[in-house]
């Protein structure tokens, strides 16, 4: 069980790092989805340990959410490369006027 515990921690660290450090809007949108499965893999692997169902429908209720959430995102960013030709986060401020 430590072993998902590690992969999750690693998955976060490397998501994390892509959010942060990457200026490109569809990386920092894999690196969010990238998070997110980090955080369900560690929720089942909590509640395999503890023998409990709570943290495999909170994983299933979480994978419904990303899923709302990728399709949000994407249309977010399809919006702004149209608009700007490239999907460059540090003008993602523009979208507001």
């Amino acid at each position: 069980m430590s072993f998902y515990l590690a992969l999750s921690l690693a998955l976060f660290g490397i998501g994390s790092l892509g959010v942060m450090l990457r200026r490109n809007l569809l990386i920092v949108l894999i690196s969010v989805e990238i998070m997110l499965n980090a955080a369900i893999l560690a929720l089942v692997t909590f509640s395999r340990m503890h023998g409990t169902v709570d943290g495999r429908v909170m994983g299933i209720v979480a994978i419904a959410v990303a899923a709302g959430e990728v399709a949000v995102g994407l249309a977010l960013v399809i919006a702004f490369v149209r608009l700007r030709g490239r999907p460059d986060a540090d003008q993602m401020d523009l979208l507001k006027w």
